[in-house]
C-alpha cells in the first residue's frame, strides 16, 4: 500500500488535520499535512499544475 504524503512538503500524512481533496481545476487528489494548511503553504497540482494556497 502506497503511503500518502503531503502535496507541499512531502511528509506521510499520519497526523491528525491531515486532509485530501480534489484539485478545483482537474479533481486530481491533493494531500495537505497539518502543518501545510495552518501556514497556507503553496502547492502545485502535479497532473494540470494549478497553484493553491
Amino acid at each position: 500500500m502506497a503511503e500518502k504524503k503531503c502535496s507541499s512538503c512531502n511528509a506521510p500524512l499520519a497526523e491528525e488535520g491531515a486532509t485530501e481533496f480534489g484539485c478545483p481545476a482537474c479533481g486530481f487528489k491533493i494531500k495537505r499535512c497539518y502543518r501545510c494548511r495552518e501556514q497556507s503553504i503553496p502547492y502545485i497540482c502535479p497532473k494540470c499544475g494549478f497553484r493553491g494556497p
